[in-house]
């Protein structure tokens, strides 16, 4: 059995915002506590020529948005804390969403002046499947903000979670002067600057008096009023995912992180269950198994490579160890897997349960795929969705066929976006939840495959992915809707409806076959 001391102490989690909640700069900031990395940059400072460390892709440096999950590992106190950086733009929701199924816990970032926004309610949501313990930090108290009474108000309101002050902020913007933490009972000032541990000091103590003097008598009456009607910390409520632990402060400061991070490692839950399709695997079971939740191509250009994300559930990876990949039913050796630093990398000797290894795949690997020491598992809950968006493929030089081919199978295995082939012609047709994904692409294609490219306007509406439990049904329907049916890049039958009536008409005249709006990762509908 793995040991509570080694895989007990794992922490893995995901940040979760709307953009320019703060996300990066806070993800920087943990790095840092963690001795992770020696300094800060920050998207917006392009003077420095130091981008964000978490944002690695060069496509992320120009435009200063993140539209890939990196994954960073770094160790603080006794704990060994796993953060999963996902895209805050909404055209990368599913690349977001597949992120969430690995993690056993999420911060939810939030901008004070802002409050929730849509990107984070649909984030919650995601978040609500898996009852996905959250913990918030309320953001940019360094800036004019709005009443915190008010935002955990909105929190409760909207996200329908309840909210449990931990820390509570002393006025905001120019005049922020620090926060009180409620099990302390004490403050903190606040220094427009950088400091490594600032002192505490009692609500009565001299140093406050020319402090925050003017604010002394609002704050004790705030702390009264939280303390009578406010929510308490309650363990078992935050691990269900009712209940959400909040603090204060700003990120770029790095004033009210620490205060976070230590509690965060204390509270959030160890590795979890997790489910397959025939039973719930514990994390500290003896066996290894794993699953893929994300495939990176090109973290490394000059090698062109694919790097598979393996969340480990349960036991214990040594290099050189022989796996089965399950649904290719053969067994691998992993002997040169990876560990991460955004976009480093270093090899792994060992990894425990909620730990996350990169595994170099040639096109074998998908998304979804289970690892294991031999038994039969299918881990479960990691779709694809039907794209929103759809666009034929225009090649510049017809020579660059092969290349495009490559790119566009490639960047689908990543999953932020979906490549379908017409059976009846040579079209090539890309899905995607939002427009920037096109772009992105078309980016990628030139800067990773050597091929130009660019997209059209292509007549479908929608997708849905196609079964039966008669094969030959299937087969008739193939035959008679030829002119609209599509492979995807893994071969899955799909039906390309020009308009939402067609759809509908198509379902009814085929009641035997049934028609999904999403996938599973690795397991056939059929």
């Amino acid at each position: 059995m793995v040991t509570q001391s080694a895989a007990g102490r794992r922490r893995t989690f995901a940040i979760i915002s709307h953009p320019d909640a703060g996300k990066t700069t806070i993800t920087e900031k943990l790095l840092l506590l963690g001795g992770a990395i020696q300094s800060a940059g920050t998207v917006k400072a392009r003077k420095s020529a130091r981008h964000a460390r978490s944002d690695w892709m060069e496509i992320e440096k120009q435009r200063g948005i993140s539209v890939t999950s990196s994954v960073m590992q770094f160790d603080y106190h006794d704990y060994t804390v796993n953060l999963l950086d996902t895209p805050g733009h909404e055209d990368f929701s599913e690349d977001t969403y597949r992120t969430l199924t690995a993690v056993d816990s999420a911060l939810m970032v939030i901008d004070a002046a802002k409050g929730v926004e849509d990107r984070t309610v649909k984030l919650m949501e995601i978040c609500r499947l898996r009852d996905t313990p959250i913990i918030t930090f309320i953001n940019k108290l360094d800036r004019e903000s709005r009443d915190p009474l008010e935002l955990l108000d909105e929190i409760e309101s909207v996200l329908n979670i309840s909210c449990a002050p931990v820390t509570w902020p002393i006025s905001s913007g120019k005049t922020f002067g620090g926060i009180y933490d409620f099990e302390r009972g004490q403050v903190q000032l606040y220094r427009d600057r950088d400091t490594p541990s600032p002192p505490w000091y009692a609500l009565d103590a001299p140093e406050l008096e020319s402090e925050i003097s003017l604010y002394r008598d609002d704050l004790a009456t705030e702390i009264e009023l939280v303390q009578g009607a406010g929510t308490t910390f309650d363990l078992d409520e935050f691990r269900a995912g009712r209940q959400t632990p909040v603090f204060f402060g700003t990120a770029l400061r790095g004033f009210g992180v620490r205060e976070m991070l230590d509690r965060f490692v204390e509270i959030a839950p160890p590795p979890q269950p997790r489910e397959t399709l025939t039973r719930v695997v514990s994390a500290d079971e003896k066996p290894f198994t794993g699953f893929v939740f994300k495939i990176q191509a090109n973290m490394d250009p000059a090698h062109r490579d694919r790097v598979a994300f393996l969340r480990i559930c349960s036991g214990r990876y040594k290099s050189g160890a022989r796996v089965r990949h399950v649904r290719a039913g053969r067994d691998i050796q992993l002997s040169n897997a990876l560990t991460f630093m955004a976009g480093e990398r270093e090899r792994a000797d060992e990894a425990l349960p909620g730990d996350i290894l990169g595994i170099h795949n040639h096109g074998t690997i998908q998304i979804g795929d289970t690892f294991t020491e031999g038994e039969d598992l299918q881990f479960t809950g990691i779709p694809y969705f039907a794209p929103e968006l759809f666009r034929r493929v225009v090649l510049r030089d017809p020579m660059k066929n092969k290349a495009l081919l490559k790119g566009l199978q490639q960047l689908s295995e990543e999953g932020a976006t979906q490549f379908f082939r017409p059976l009846r012609n040579n079209d090539l047709v890309l899905g995607a939840v939002g427009v920037l994904q096109f772009d992105v692409v078309a980016w990628r294609l030139q800067n990773e495959y050597n091929v130009e490219a660019s997209f059209e306007p292509v007549n479908v509406h929608t997708v849905r992915w196609v079964a039966a439990e008669d094969p030959a049904e299937l087969e008739r329907f193939r035959q008679k809707s030829a002119d609209n049916i599509a492979e995807d890049s893994s071969g899955a039958l799909a039906y390309l409806a020009p308009t939402r009536v067609n759809l509908g008409l198509i379902e009814e005249r085929w009641p035997e076959l049934t028609f999904f709006a999403t996938r599973e990762h690795a397991v056939s509908n059929a």
